[in-house]
């Protein structure tokens, strides 16, 4: 973050002064939302939540570095040589900061949302970009009210560029982020089940991520899903430039002959605008070539070389968590991919489990949150694609799992064990480990899959 004077935070924020005077020309180096690890001349913002109330860890935020702090109410005492700002909403003031902030820097913003493979798109976009130019990205999975204006704060002048990641579970959540950070660039990956429990169909999950365009950039340049029917509806709708990317005819940007190793990578021909080129791509699925092709569409919109956009795809890496693939002894593979999950995810790495080298492919699957009534049904239509993906055994573990177990019985899986919970499967995942195996790691967030990871590194010997 470039220092930033308390006048300046006044005027962002709309703020007032309490406690005794200080120098409005003072500077502020960073701003902090975490009491434990403040820096020194720091702005603290003490967050409220319905469990939580980051107020009461002003003192320990300002005894501990901080140079002053956003609060909601008057105190009883303030600690002398400290600032206090008092806002209407500490949350709201630390978007308004942001937003502020990110007018001191003329550079443009690649923003993207949708329901599927949004970090992955993030980190491919950047890998592209960081070709040519000095980018910032939203790092891991800090795509939320907080996460986003947090990212904005870390810009510098050094920056040429922005990819950030927007997510949302409830409707309105991506038009207020949009609004911080108005795209120059905006993608939509797809259109899919998660977070449906919020928003009872498919069209409405649409008409949230649609909301990217409420504050877009009049002249903002949009790159979709070709092969995503609901964002076909939007074909000639938008008031934007528009491409489209997929496998299917006659799209802007195509990816054909889609070719797998079957352990760390796949190969395919990629037809733009501007070449028609074989591209070798680090990572396993053929749901892969989309964050390729939505890159590639970047890239060529910045003016990137057809060399610099081949280079950058191979520079890719995924966050962490996020289809890892971890070689092990024996010749054994861990596919992690336990950061979350969703219907499309869930085949997604399946569809990447079936198309291993291994010798046995197994799936450890646990619950996926937040689609309320369509969970059972949702959850078998995962059992039943591991049916048709000929996987060898199915781990399946919690309660909403268990209809993964009962489809995937039905659908002709050879090996179906189901685990109540995490402790009750590591038994289990001891028969896993057998030479050439490969083992798929996968549940939402809420489920901490990484424990099941760790457990198989253990049991497993390093390669």
């Amino acid at each position: 973050m470039e220092p930033m004077t308390i006048r300046e935070i006044l005027e962002a924020v709309g703020g007032r002064l309490l406690g005794e005077p200080v120098e409005e020309s003072r500077q502020v180096a960073r701003v902090e939302t975490d009491s434990r690890t403040i820096h020194p001349d720091s702005l603290f913002v003490p967050l409220v939540g319905e469990r939580f109330d980051g107020h009461a860890y002003i003192n320990a935020a300002l005894e501990g570095g901080a140079a002053g702090c956003f609060t909601q109410r008057e105190r009883e005492s303030y600690l002398p040589g400290k600032f206090y700002i008092k806002v209407a909403n500490t949350s709201r003031a630390l978007r308004d900061l942001a937003k502020y902030y990110k007018k001191k820097f003329r550079i443009p913003v690649v923003a993207l949302t949708g329901s599927v493979g949004k970090t992955t798109t993030k980190d491919m976009v950047a890998a592209v970009l960081g070709e040519k130019f000095k980018v910032l990205k939203t790092e891991g999975n800090l795509n939320n009210d907080i996460g986003v204006p947090m990212t904005l704060l870390r810009l510098n002048h050094s920056h040429e560029i922005a990819v950030l990641e927007l997510g949302m579970n409830h409707a309105g959540e991506i038009d207020y982020l949009s609004d911080i950070v108005e795209p120059d660039v905006a993608l939509i990956t797809n259109i899919g089940d998660s977070h449906i429990e919020f928003f009872g169909s498919r069209e409405k999950i649409l008409e949230a991520k649609c909301e990217i365009f409420h504050h877009a950039k009049p002249n903002c340049h949009v790159i979709l899903n070709g092969d995503d029917p609901l964002l076909r509806s939007k074909k000639d709708v938008l008031p934007f430039e528009t491409v489209w990317c997929g496998a299917a005819e006659g799209l802007d940007y195509r990816a054909s002959d889609v070719r797998s190793d079957g352990k760390s990578r796949i190969t395919c021909r990629i037809t733009t605008p501007r070449m028609d080129r074989d591209v070798e791509i680090p990572a396993l699925g053929e749901h892969m070539i989309y964050p390729t092709l939505m890159a590639a569409a970047v890239g060529e919109h910045f003016g990137l070389t057809q060399e610099e956009i081949i280079r950058g795809v191979l520079h890719f890496a995924p966050t962490k968590m996020r289809m890892n693939i971890l070689h092990r002894g024996d010749g054994i593979t861990i596919l992690n991919d336990t950061y979350n999950a969703n219907p499309q995810s869930m085949r997604a790495a399946v569809e990447v489990l079936s198309t291993s080298n291994g010798s046995y492919r197994a799936a450890v699957l646990g619950d996926m949150f937040e689609l309320g009534p369509l969970a059972p049904a949702l959850h078998a239509g995962v059992g039943e694609y591991l049916g048709k993906a000929g996987v060898d055994c199915l781990v399946a573990v919690g309660g909403l799992s268990r209809h993964i177990a009962d489809a995937a019985r039905k659908a002709g899986v050879p090996e179906v064990c189901y685990c109540a919970d995490k402790e009750a499967a590591k038994p289990v995942l001891d028969t896993l480990v057998k030479p050439g195996a490969t083992i798929l790691v996968k549940a939402s967030r809420g489920m901490a899959f990484e424990e099941l990871v760790e457990y198989l590194k253990s049991i497993t010997a390093e390669e």
